[in-house]
């Protein structure tokens, strides 16, 4: 029952903050048998929220920093969750027991269940994976060694559009198994920390294959700015695709960067994106050339849809908003960390909202009775979800008259970056069939090029 509860509450939080969640390569989950689920962690305790709720396999037993026992109401949740207490030697000088939460963990995987870790042994926001830490493999080997069951790593690759911004979007990849077989285990038997050690390392690499991962922020933003403009106008990416994409051009840096041609497109994009910056325009908003007449239907339209919803999402509004507020500022205000942001933020309107409910819910039934309580509290759930769709919706909106805005005052300057852009798409695509590598399937032909149509932002 506790176990339902809590997988139930994890599909419910990672569904509410994220838009889109893509998952990819479930199929190399095994349906039964232990399994070690091992990640990147870019994002603090939504990492594990989201491999919960999305790996198929339960219970799942996390290894957590053991500091967050100390707040009371975490300690019982993770705790009734099944998680592990470990403790990190950088946080206390080196001078750390971990022998009863390792002896916990072999008690897990030799059950038959699963456990969830993330090698890099801290969560962070670098562009890159960080260096894994050993005790995954070490766990891995020393479990399968012991001869009681056949123990099987699953690389998870957690790739964020926007980590920390609600309803956003989130791919999770699922790679090859890594089988400790018989292989494994004599190496393990000749050369333990060798052992140790060339697992640890072919799990990185493993892990790079379904992450995204570049040398710095910057060569990160570059490459995400030739991707859009790269991609023909009519495709609207999956987050699957998306990185992907990705992650090919970050391969191709890596590759070809130093070449002159290349050197000099990434100056000239440099140069186009800080010229949008200063006009507060995005790439996506110049794709194509829209008469003012249209974008103000277009406008129109989605008003008239968002008005017909407005008198259901205007309780929800009323109630929800402030809550989403608080949880903003308390993310941004109490985080140590950028990775903590998104966690915080859900943590805090975990808090708020059931006694927001409960409070709604008393105060109707105090009055009305037991049954308008219950109709009160179904309706205010149905109004959040009209209020979630409104805000989006209004948010859009406000973007697509301030461009329209811009773009009466400054066509001069805009139909510029438009050519400017133009002959930057060319340059991308030319650079692309020149140095893609030819053993690979390209995601688009020539005729998704050639194609015209509605513009759709995959950001």
């Amino acid at each position: 029952m506790v176990q339902r509860f809590f997988i139930s509450l994890m599909h419910v939080i990672t569904n509410t903050f994220f838009r889109r969640i893509d998952v990819v390569g479930d199929e190399n989950i095994p349906a039964e048998g232990p399994v070690i689920f091992a990640g990147n962690h870019p994002n603090a305790l939504m990492d594990g929220w989201l491999l919960a709720a999305r790996c198929g396999r339960w219970p799942l037993h996390f290894m957590v920093n053991a500091k967050l026992w100390k707040y009371r109401v975490l300690g019982r949740l993770l705790d009734a969750s099944g998680a592990v207490p470990v403790y990190r030697r950088e946080e206390h000088d080196g001078d750390v027991d971990n022998s009863k939460a390792f002896d916990k963990l072999f008690e897990v995987i030799e059950a038959g269940n699963c456990m969830g870790v993330f090698p890099e042994g801290v969560s962070h926001t670098e562009s890159q994976l960080a260096k894994l830490k050993t005790g995954t493999a070490r766990i891995a080997l020393a479990v399968a060694a012991r001869g009681k069951v056949t123990v099987t790593i699953i690389p998870c690759g957690l790739n964020y559009m926007h980590r920390d911004r609600f309803r956003s979007q989130v791919l999770i990849e699922f790679g090859e198994p890594i089988v400790i077989g018989d292989e494994w285990l004599a190496r393990f038997k000749a050369d333990e920390r060798g052992a140790v050690q060339s697992l640890t390392d072919y799990l990185a690499d493993s892990l790079k294959a379904v992450t995204l991962n570049a040398p710095d922020w910057s060569t990160l933003r570059f490459i995400q700015a030739a991707r859009r403009l790269y991609k023909p106008a009519t495709a609207n990416l999956s987050p699957g695709v998306y990185v992907e994409l990705n992650r090919r051009f970050v391969e191709t840096w890596l590759r070809v960067g130093d070449e002159p041609e290349m050197r000099a497109f990434r100056e000239q994009l440099d140069d186009y994106q800080s010229r949008l910056e200063v006009l507060g325009l995005k790439d996506y908003q110049l794709r194509k050339k829209v008469s003012i007449a249209k974008a103000f239907r277009r406008l129109i339209g989605r008003s008239i849809l968002m008005m017909l919803l407005l008198p259901i999402a205007i309780p929800g509004v009323l109630l929800h908003l402030p809550v989403g507020w608080i949880a903003a500022v308390a993310g941004e205000k109490f985080s140590y960390e950028m990775d903590d942001v998104a966690t915080l933020k859900v943590f805090a309107s975990m808090i708020i909202l059931p006694l927001l409910y409960i409070a709604a819910a008393f105060l109707i039934g105090s009055y009305f009775g037991a049954l308008w309580a219950i109709a009160a509290v179904a309706a205010l759930a149905i109004s959040f979800s009209a209020s979630v769709w409104v805000i989006e919706a209004q948010a859009t909106l406000l973007a697509s008259m301030v461009s329209i805005l811009r773009r009466t005052r400054l066509r001069a300057e805009i139909e510029d970056l438009q050519n400017t852009r133009l002959r930057l798409v060319e340059t991308v695509r030319l650079l692309a069939d020149r140095y893609a590598d030819t053993d690979t399937p390209r995601i688009f032909s020539n005729q998704d090029f050639s194609t015209t149509g509605v513009v759709q932002s995959d950001e």
